[in-house]
């Protein structure tokens, strides 16, 4: 189907969520994507951090492959294999606790809010400034971003939203706090890196009032910033994260990781999902998770991130550059829109504002160097 056909499809049966680029992607592999005339396209942005081990790794399409043909779906009333597995392996290799799935980011979002508030009932969440958590009530309400909570108002109440500094967060948290809510970089305002002396103001707090920390992992986890969690480089252990994106290898799976303190806050229908944890996905997220969690994989994450903060610093039009490992933003002087629209349609490079001056670059972890000089290339035409 051509894209003026998909695009009437859209203007007569889709409602108006997303401000769609022109662009009709039929293929992917590892970090090439073509759309359906044939172009060749370099893509930096992973589905917005979700196809961190490139597009279709042959070990992801083989484990759903495999999965497919077996079983597809029979409900968490009963037990299946891959799912059991996955949990086990996240809560080793992070909080040793218990995991909860859902469907996306921000079901684990949601899953997090409810443990936070059954492990102290009526206990606000404190969250910070500019943070993204979700677009579902729960998580919109942990949002304090105006523009995406006013038209939906009223919103869930009991969230407090502090700056992220150390004397923010040291006074915002009291006995009548159930949680904070912290992203580690925050992805959707623009890679903004939470110095570790406030994490570590935030983990002071909770402790001397008996709250939970959560860290959103959603953006910065699966190995993007060059460790499996983006907690590992901070010196701070959250009583829970919460995961999705990279984790599904491509396929939409979000979970809600617990440490010991909340492993057990759960009960029997206290929570649930139709889909949650089925055999496909959790097949998909075996695979990405024996990928991504790799020494020698994560340390080149490191590398090749540094070598691409370098590239942006040297280009035209780049005021500064932030970030950890593959996860980084520029600030430029020109409109960054502008600019992610020139890439995509001049350069064949996917990237995206995530503001008036800010582009972001998530290329997948198993970006050559090659394709992060091409891209610096192709990006320094785009700004012109």
């Amino acid at each position: 189907m051509s894209l003026a056909a998909l695009q009437e499809l859209e203007r007569s049966s889709v409602a108006l969520s997303y401000a769609r680029l022109p662009v009709e992607f039929v293929r992917g592999r590892g970090t090439l994507l073509w759309d359906d005339e044939g172009h060749e396209y370099l893509d930096f942005l992973c589905g917005i951090g979700v196809t961190s081990t490139g597009h279709c790794h042959p070990a992801v399409v083989a484990a759903v492959r495999a999965q497919v043909g077996e079983l597809i779906h029979v409900s968490n009333l009963f037990y299946t294999e891959p799912a059991m597995r996955l949990a086990a392996r996240l809560s080793a290799r992070s909080l040793g606790g218990k995991v909860y799935f859902g469907n996306s980011g921000a079901e684990a979002v949601e899953a997090a809010l409810k443990l936070a508030r059954k492990a102290r009932a009526g206990g606000d969440i404190v969250v910070a400034h500019n943070a993204f958590h979700g677009r579902t009530y729960g998580a919109l309400s942990a949002t304090p971003q105006e523009a995406k909570q006013a038209p939906f108002a009223p919103l869930v109440p009991g969230f407090r939203a502090v700056e992220p500094t150390v004397a923010a967060l040291t006074a915002g948290v009291d006995s009548g706090t159930a949680a904070v809510l912290l992203e580690p970089i925050q992805g959707e305002s623009g890679v903004n890196v939470l110095p570790d002396e406030v994490l570590a103001a935030a983990r002071a707090a909770c402790d001397a009032h008996g709250a939970a920390l959560i860290f959103d992992e959603i953006q910065c986890g699966m190995g993007r910033t060059g460790t499996l969690w983006a907690y590992e480089q901070t010196g701070v252990v959250p009583d829970a994260i919460t995961t999705a994106k990279a984790l599904g290898g491509g396929l939409p799976i979000g979970a809600l990781v617990t440490g010991p303190r909340l492993a057990d806050v759960f009960a029997p229908g206290d929570h649930g999902s139709t889909f949650a944890g089925g055999p496909v996905i959790a097949a998909a997220a075996n695979a990405a998770l024996d990928v991504i969690d790799d020494e020698a994989l994560l340390g080149r994450v490191r590398e090749l991130g540094l070598r691409l903060f370098a590239g942006l610093e040297r280009l035209p039009h780049v005021l500064g550059v932030r970030g950890r490992g593959l996860m980084l933003a520029a600030e430029i002087d020109v409109a960054a829109p502008d600019v992610a629209r020139r890439a995509l349609l001049d350069e064949q490079l996917v990237i995206n504002a995530t503001g008036p001056t800010t582009i972001r670059l998530l290329p997948p972890l198993t970006v050559s160097e090659a394709e992060i000089d091409e891209a610096l290339a192709r990006l320094a035409r785009a700004m012109g």
